[in-house]
C-alpha cells in the first residue's frame, strides 16, 4: 500500500472515531442531564457511596436546620468495632449537595469504616429551613455530636469529627463553644484564615474587594427572595480554572468516552446539582468570613453576645491542605494559627494541640474525596488518631514515610507507611507565605469599603428590589441559571437531543476506534494541549491584572483615609486579642504545678522519663504509641488508665518536665523509688518503648542512663536498648 493510501486509511480512521466519540459524548451528556432531573426530584439527594440509616433530623431541634445525622452502615464483611471511638464525617454546605465525602469507596468514610470505627455522616436537604442561621447549624453540629457520643458511651475516646472545606470553620466554631464535646478534629480544605496568601496566586481572596464588597450578595439574595442560590457559588468555583471547565474536562471525556462516561457521570452528579441557602446565612458568611476575615481574630460574637475563640478548643486539631488547592491554600488552612499566637510555647501553654500536613499536588476536591493520591493520607489519619488525640500540647507537622524505607520494628507499623509528627514552630509556618502590614492594610480597607457599599445598598436600593422580588420570579431565576440550563439542555426534556440516544446505540454496536499511533490522534492531542496552555495563559493574565487593580487601589492612602484606616489606625492587628481570664488561668495552673513534682505512682514516673529522654528530637512516631497500647493491653483491666486518664497525666508531665526539667527528673525517686518494684516496672516498660523505635540520639542515650541511676537499673543502656530491640 502506497504511503498516501496509509495516510489516506489513517485519517478515514481518526474520523470515524472522531465522529462515534463526539455522539458518545452527546449521549453521555444526555445521561447527565436526565440524572440532574433525577437527583433533584429526591427528598434528601446525595452522592454516598454507602447505606445510611437517619439517627436525628435537624428539624425537629428547638432551632431547627435542614441538616441531618446518619450513621454509615457498614458493608458486607466490613464490622464496627464498638471501642474505637465513632467518626463524624460532616459534608461542606458551598453551593454543592452533600456525600462529597462518602462518594468513593477509598473515601474518608471508606478509610474510617476500613479501619473498623462506627463512622457517622452529616448532610443536609436541599432547601434550608426558614430563618435558619449559621448560629443555629453549628448547635445542631454539637447536638448530633452528643447524640454519636450518647450512643457510644462506651468507646474508648469522644467522637472524632471531620469536617470538610467549609464545613470545618462550622466545626471550629462548635467545638470553640463546646471545648469539652469532641475528640480530634480533622479540617480537611478548609480555609480559616481568608485574607492569607501570597501575591501571583490564591486569587480568590482578592474577589470581594473586586465586586466591592458584599452588597452584590444581598442584592443577589433580595432577587431570590430570602434565598441564595448556590449554583452562584460553583460558578465562582468554575471560573478560577478556565482551562479546566471550558476545555479539559470536556475533552477529557470525549477522547476518552468509552472509559470515562461512569467516572464523569458521578463527579457530574453531585457537581451538578446545587443546594439553597438562607440569604441571611450567605450574607453572614461574606461579611464575617469572606471579607470580613473575623473567625481567627475573634471578632465574632453568637446571638447571646458569647465570643468565639478557637483557643478555647481542647480537642487535637488536626489541618489537612495542600499546595494544588487554589481555593484553600495552605496559608488560608493555617494562617490563623499565627493569628491566635505568636510563639508556639504559648500553644503548649494554652493546652492546644495542632497537627497539619500539606500535601504537594492534590486539588481541592481531592482532598476530601480521597482520591487515590491523598489515600495514603486519609488512612493514615485515621489509623492513628488514637496517637493524636493522646499527644502534648504543640505544634506538630505530619510526616508520612514508606514503611519499606525504615529501619527497625517494621511489626509496630501499621500498613504500608510509618506516621510521624515533627515538633515545628510558628517560623516554619511563617514560611509558607504570610502577609506584610501593608497587605492586611489592604484588605481591611476592602473590609471596610464593604461595610460602605452594603449600607448605602440597604438604604436606597434594597427596599425596591425587596419590593420587586417574588417567589415566582425567584424560581424563574434559578432555573434559568447558566448552570443548571447546561445540564436541562442535553436532557432528553430537549426535542433535539431525541435521536442520540439511538444514535448512541448503533454507534456502540459498530464502534471502531484509531490506534494511538495514529498521527491525527496524536495531532488532535497535541490541539489540545495547546488549547489548554492559551486558556491558563488567560486565567493568569486575567488573576493578574485582578491582583494588580486590587493591590494598588486598596494601597490608595486616600481611600484608606476615606474609611477610617488612615495613618496609625490602619495598623491595628489581625491577631486575636489577648484574654486575661486565660492568662490568669494560665498563671494559677503554673502554681498548681508548683505542688505536682513529687507527686503520682509508677504511671507519672514512666512517662516523665518517656518525654525528659525524648523532648530534645522534637518527633513522635506511631512505633513509640503502638508500643504503649501493647503494654496497656498486657495489664488486667482494672490496672489499665482510659484514654482520659492517660492524657491528664501526658499533659501534666509535659508541663512539669517543660516548667522545670532538672527538678521534674530529680523527683523521679519520689514516685517510684530506686531498686522498688515500681521503678523496675517503670524502667521496662521505658526500655520497651524507646526500643520500639531504635536507640536515642546521644543526649537522648545521656538522659536514659540519668533516669536508670535513678530508678536503681544496673543495666547499661546499650544492654537494656539490645535486649529489647
Amino acid at each position: 500500500m502506497s504511503e498516501q493510501n496509509v495516510q489516506f486509511s489513517a485519517l478515514q480512521n481518526y474520523w470515524t472515531d472522531a465522529a462515534q466519540r463526539f455522539v458518545l459524548s452527546l449521549d453521555v451528556l444526555r445521561q447527565r442531564g436526565n440524572d440532574y432531573f433525577d437527583h433533584a426530584a429526591m427528598k434528601a439527594p446525595n452522592v454516598l457511596n454507602f447505606g445510611v440509616e437517619l439517627v436525628a433530623d435537624g428539624r425537629k431541634l428547638e432551632r431547627p436546620v435542614n441538616y441531618l445525622l446518619t450513621r454509615v452502615i457498614p458493608p458486607e464483611g466490613v464490622a464496627a468495632d464498638p471501642r474505637k471511638p465513632p467518626i463524624v464525617v460532616v459534608d461542606p454546605r458551598a453551593g454543592h449537595g452533600p456525600g462529597i465525602g462518602g462518594m468513593k469507596d477509598y473515601s474518608e468514610i471508606g478509610a474510617a469504616l476500613a479501619a473498623g470505627h462506627p463512622c457517622y455522616f452529616v448532610g443536609f436537604l436541599p432547601e434550608p429551613v426558614p430563618g435558619q442561621t449559621i448560629e443555629d447549624v453549628c448547635r445542631a453540629e454539637a447536638a448530633f455530636v452528643e447524640k454519636v457520643a450518647t450512643l457510644h458511651a462506651n468507646a474508648d475516646g469522644k467522637p472524632i469529627v471531620i469536617g470538610n472545606c467549609q464545613a470545618g470553620w462550622q466545626i471550629m466554631m462548635m467545638a470553640a463553644l463546646n471545648p469539652n464535646l469532641t475528640g480530634p478534629i480533622m479540617l480537611a480544605g478548609s480555609p480559616l484564615s481568608y485574607w492569607a496568601g501570597v501575591h501571583g496566586k490564591n486569587p480568590m481572596r482578592y474577589l470581594g474587594g473586586l465586586l466591592g464588597g458584599t452588597w452584590l450578595t444581598a442584592l443577589t439574595g433580595d432577587l431570590g427572595a430570602g434565598i441564595f442560590d448556590g449554583a452562584n457559588l460553583v460558578a465562582n468555583f468554575e471560573s478560577l480554572n478556565l482551562a479546566n471547565t471550558y476545555w479539559s474536562k470536556p475533552y477529557n471525556l470525549y477522547s476518552k468516552v468509552d472509559t470515562e462516561a461512569k467516572r464523569f457521570l458521578d463527579f457530574e452528579t453531585w457537581w451538578g446539582s446545587p443546594v439553597l441557602l438562607n440569604a441571611n446565612e450567605m450574607q453572614w458568611i461574606a461579611d464575617n468570613l469572606f471579607v470580613g476575615n473575623k473567625l481567627a481574630a475573634g471578632q465574632i460574637r453568637t446571638s447571646d453576645g458569647t465570643r468565639i475563640d478557637l483557643r478555647n478548643i481542647k480537642s487535637p486539631i488536626i489541618c489537612f491542605c495542600s499546595w494544588g488547592d487554589n481555593i484553600t491554600p495552605p496559608q488560608q488552612a493555617l494562617d490563623w494559627i499565627l493569628d491566635l499566637y505568636q510563639d508556639a510555647s504559648e500553644i503548649v501553654a494554652n493546652g492546644q494541640t495542632i497537627v497539619y500536613a500539606v500535601h504537594e499536588s492534590i486539588g481541592h476536591l481531592g482532598i476530601f474525596v480521597s482520591g487515590q493520591v491523598a489515600q495514603k493520607e486519609h488512612s493514615e489519619f485515621v489509623s492513628v488518631m488514637d496517637l493524636i488525640d493522646v499527644l502534648p500540647p504543640g505544634l506538630y507537622e505530619a510526616v508520612i514515610d514508606v514503611a519499606g524505607a525504615v529501619e527497625g520494628n517494621r511489626a509496630l507499623i501499621q500498613g504500608d507507611y510509618l506516621f510521624r509528627l515533627e515538633a515545628r514552630t510558628l517560623d516554619d509556618v511563617r514560611k509558607f507565605g504570610v502577609n506584610s502590614d501593608l497587605d492586611n492594610k489592604r484588605f481591611a480597607t476592602a473590609a471596610r469599603v464593604s461595610q460602605i457599599n452594603l449600607g448605602l445598598y440597604q438604604t436606597f436600593l434594597q427596599p425596591a428590589v425587596r419590593a420587586a422580588a417574588s417567589e415566582t420570579t425567584a424560581a424563574f431565576l434559578r432555573e434559568s441559571h447558566p448552570h443548571r440550563q447546561r445540564f436541562a439542555a442535553f436532557s432528553d426534556r430537549n426535542p433535539a437531543m431525541a435521536s442520540v440516544k439511538a444514535a448512541a446505540e448503533t454507534v456502540r454496536a459498530h464502534r471502531k476506534t484509531a490506534g494511538d499511533n495514529n498521527p491525527f490522534v496524536a495531532m488532535e492531542r497535541i490541539g489540545s494541549a495547546w488549547m489548554t496552555t492559551w486558556l491558563d495563559s488567560v486565567g493568569a493574565m486575567r488573576e493578574a491584572m485582578s491582583e494588580a487593580f486590587f493591590l494598588n487601589a486598596y494601597a490608595s492612602p486616600w481611600l484608606q483615609a476615606i474609611v477610617g484606616l488612615g495613618g496609625e489606625q490602619g495598623e491595628e492587628s489581625r491577631r486575636a486579642a489577648r484574654d486575661l481570664n486565660r492568662e490568669i488561668a494560665s498563671t494559677e495552673m503554673r502554681a498548681r504545678l508548683e505542688d505536682r513534682f513529687e507527686a503520682g505512682g509508677l504511671e507519672e514516673a514512666f512517662l516523665r522519663a518517656l518525654i525528659y529522654i525524648r523532648l530534645p528530637e522534637g518527633s513522635i512516631d506511631e512505633r513509640g504509641f503502638n508500643m504503649l497500647k501493647i503494654i496497656r493491653e498486657s495489664r488486667t483491666a482494672g490496672e489499665r488508665l482510659d484514654n482520659q486518664r492517660f492524657k491528664e497525666i501526658l499533659r501534666e508531665q509535659l508541663q512539669l518536665v517543660t516548667l522545670d526539667p532538672e527538678r521534674a527528673i530529680a523527683a523521679l525517686p519520689k514516685l517510684a523509688p530506686a531498686g522498688s518494684t515500681e521503678g523496675a516496672k517503670a524502667l521496662k516498660a521505658l526500655h520497651m518503648v524507646i526500643a520500639a523505635r531504635g536507640a536515642p540520639p546521644k543526649e537522648g542515650q545521656r538522659r536514659l542512663a540519668q533516669v536508670e541511676q535513678l530508678l536503681g537499673s544496673k543495666a547499661s543502656t546499650t544492654q537494656a536498648l539490645g535486649g529489647n530491640g
